[in-house]
């Protein structure tokens, strides 16, 4: 069918691609593919089958990076 974008992903870009083409309700959706009908109504809402990204936008540090707020004692 396809592959899982990442480790919680419910559906297939091909399962996003058929509950957006598709005419059937929220819940025979849903039923079908087994996942939420909150998860078919933000497909069918979005114009990309595609994840959008998630976490920061921004690193909040990087590795080897020291806190401005911490001074050492001399």
């Amino acid at each position: 069918m396809g592959r899982l974008l990442h480790g919680s992903a419910t559906t297939t870009e091909a399962v996003r691609r058929a509950i957006q083409h598709s005419q059937e309700s929220l819940r025979s959706l849903a039923k079908h593919y087994g996942v939420k009908q909150k998860t078919v109504a933000k497909w069918k809402k979005r114009n990309s089958v595609a994840d959008l990204p998630t976490g920061p936008s921004e690193p909040m540090s990087w590795p080897g990076e020291t806190s401005e707020k911490v001074s050492p004692q001399v």
